[in-house]
């Protein structure tokens, strides 16, 4: 047996070498005469699983340490017998650390108060399920959109997304990508979507590139119809619009779901997949080894501090996105470079809150947004 591995998946290494020839190589040199004599695939979104790669091949399953799957020829692969999975939710929650950076550096320099804000989140999946309740943690009034739940489930916790158009004071996109149909979400951030917002909101996309029409944002700021724009997916990666990105209020490259965790996360989805597939006999094979993040105990003295404050000190130490944001700015060529090579980034629940001078009730929301609370300091002088 022969699987393919992109060799920037993290922590997958020793997994399948007792059971299968293992070739580790970059997403890019995934070829057709590499992968013309595999079985499966272990891949990211960098590689187009398509009939150009595919056909003529002995491969039988497609596992992608991704939540997304466009990159994926799914109804090739279904008239070819090639089963595939992907790995819903695997990056989730460090996508919801990567928004409530943003939302904090947001407030700070945009003179926002939270709770005075409306939030309208488009896609209401693993991700934006994860962002609505963090919106809803930190006071701000959010508003849901996601036809195909509101279909199944019904209107009562849903809003049309003119409605998210009018109301939002912030507007962040969760949806994947549909090329095509009734949820098509393909260049959704249009000129006609951008020519009817109401309230000139910041705009965050977080999802994929091609769900935000490049010249039509672009034209969006110019015009002052959106307060800011946050871009950690873009049209067109790794050749990214420089344009765009000087506009941006933040910018990231394509790293929201990139904390360890996720990865590992990820990583342990697709070689469980395998495993069961071709009964390898590792279904539940866990990955080891994830780093630690170098300072896992945040002290936090409450005395003379808002909640807002307590709970921004919190999120800013685990992660800042104005730090990614300097390093994309000043390598704007190494996209690939930057995301290949992200360094260590854990998510809340490896973070122990040191307490002192805190109310319960905002220890409360920092032991629901995920950190863990080290209260035997607490009241201390």
């Amino acid at each position: 047996m022969k699987i393919i591995i992109d060799d920037k998946i993290p922590y997958i290494r020793g997994a399948f070498e007792d059971v299968a020839e293992v070739i580790y190589l970059p997403g890019a040199k995934t070829t057709p005469e590499v992968v013309k004599d595999a079985d499966a695939i272990v891949t990211r979104t960098r590689t187009i699983c398509n009939k150009k790669l595919l056909a003529g091949s002995t491969v039988k399953f497609i596992a992608t340490a991704t939540i997304g799957f466009d990159h994926i020829d799914t109804e090739y692969c279904a008239e070819n017998g090639i089963q595939w999975t992907n790995a819903p939710g695997c990056n989730s929650k460090s996508v919801e650390q990567y928004i409530a950076s943003t939302l904090m550096v947001l407030a700070e320099r945009k003179h926002i108060s939270l709770t005075d804000v409306t939030m309208g989140v488009v896609g209401v999946g693993n991700v934006g399920s994860k962002i609505a309740r963090l919106g809803n943690l930190l006071g701000i009034k959010v508003l849901l959109n996601d036809p195909p739940r509101e279909r199944v489930e019904g209107s009562a916790a849903f809003v049309s997304l003119k409605q998210i158009i009018e109301q939002s004071d912030i507007i962040s996109l969760h949806v994947p990508l549909n090329m095509k149909g009734e949820d098509a979400t393909f260049h959704l951030a249009d000129e006609v979507f951008f020519s009817t917002l109401k309230r000139k909101p910041i705009l965050i996309n977080s999802c994929r590139g091609e769900v935000v029409k490049t010249d039509a944002v672009k034209s969006a700021i110019k015009t002052g119809r959106i307060a800011a724009f946050v871009c950690d997916c873009w049209e067109n990666e790794p050749n990214i619009d420089l344009e765009l990105l000087a506009m941006t209020e933040l910018a990231t490259p394509h790293i929201a779901g990139y904390s360890k965790d996720g990865k590992a996360l990820g990583t342990q989805m697709s070689v469980q997949a395998i495993s069961k597939f071709f009964h390898l006999g590792c279904d539940n094979w866990q990955p080891t080894g994830v780093e630690l993040p170098k300072n896992p105990v945040i002290d936090i003295n409450g005395a003379g501090l808002n909640e807002h404050e307590i709970i921004a000190m919190a999120i800013l130490a685990t992660y800042d996105i104005r730090q990614d944001d300097a390093v994309f700015r000043n390598n704007t060529t190494l996209f690939e470079q930057l995301r290949g090579d992200y360094p260590t980034r854990r998510e809340f629940p490896a973070y122990t809150i040191m307490a002192k001078n805190i109310q319960i009730e905002t220890l409360e929301k920092l032991k629901e947004i995920g950190f863990r609370i080290d209260y035997s300091q607490e009241n201390k002088e």
